[in-house]
């Protein structure tokens, strides 16, 4: 089987993790509207799903649990392509079932659907909030579900808490015919994306990326122009995208987390992050925001 080839995208609101990237494959409902009976299994193992490999592609498992797990407690999440579908985490220790392919949500070329894929991220972003929502953060007790609801509620002090997205903003600096790219020194060698970091404190977003910006490179910016967002489940930020123009300043690393930033000409520019992500969307716009 060859990879999926990941489309370029006319909008953000077409990137994987979106809900618009499911393509009507997906229906999101809360746990305690299964259904019973037989449908699809979403198995997640750290950042990967497992996958069934067929002569007609790639799918979801389904029937019985391939796992023999005695304690598993799938969480029902919604229906796929109109079936039950069925969340699991599994250990890293797990051996991989036979038949089952393991696909990285972070792929380069995955070679699932960009719905798949998605399916997959918030498969993610629901497991992160179960593993965070467990006890009250105002008194630490245990808490129940909201019934109807992903919310969930501590029966000690009565609070309510609800999934928590984390706004982080990421954006694309030109100067003339320059883009500001930055590495990481997690990132493969050679590839640069774009400076990003979580909104802090009374910040509105194009607060935080003239702030984000100045932080880790020492550059200023001004004409901060928001382009879009993207769901990213990593654990679980919505990542809001921008465009803005060089203001001063000169390249000075700041901040710990990156090895290098650099100014690159549009057509001299390096190894980019995967088409699958807001960066790259940013990226491929930039011939409508460089001046030549």
């Amino acid at each position: 089987m060859t990879a999926t080839a990941t489309p370029r995208f006319v909008s953000t609101i077409d990137l994987p993790f979106n809900r618009a990237a499911f393509d009507d494959n997906f229906l999101l409902e809360v746990p305690d509207m299964d259904p019973g009976g037989p449908g699809v299994w979403l198995l997640l193992r750290g950042s990967s799903m497992l996958i069934v490999a067929s002569g007609e592609g790639f799918s979801l498992p389904e029937g019985d649990l391939p796992l023999g797990l005695p304690n598993a407690e799938p969480l029902y999440i919604g229906r796929w392509q109109g079936r039950p579908c069925r969340l699991l985490a599994l250990p890293h220790s797990l051996d991989l079932p036979e038949g089952l392919i393991k696909q990285p949500l972070r792929a380069l070329e995955p070679l699932v659907s960009v719905a798949m894929l998605s399916l997959g991220g918030i498969g993610q972003m629901i497991l992160h909030w179960e593993e965070t929502s467990r006890h009250c953060g105002t008194c630490g007790e245990k808490m129940v579900r909201l019934p109807g609801e992903w919310g969930k509620e501590c029966r000690s002090c009565g609070s309510h808490h609800f999934p928590r997205i984390h706004p982080c903003v990421i954006g694309l600096v030109v100067r003339g015919d320059e883009l500001l790219l930055v590495h990481k020194g997690e990132w493969a060698d050679g590839r640069y994306g774009l400076v990003a970091g979580f909104v802090e404190f009374g910040e509105c977003l194009e607060e935080a990326m003239a702030r984000e910006t100045l932080e880790e490179t020492g550059i200023s910016i001004t004409n901060i122009r928001y382009i879009g967002s993207q769901s990213w489940p990593f654990p679980s930020q919505l990542m809001c995208g921008f465009v803005a123009d060089y203001a001063g300043g000169e390249i000075e690393l700041r901040d710990q987390e990156l090895a290098d930033a650099k100014w690159f000409r549009l057509e001299e520019l390096p190894t980019l992050p995967p088409s699958r992500s807001i960066a790259r969307y940013l990226i491929d716009r930039a011939a409508e925001f460089v001046v030549r």
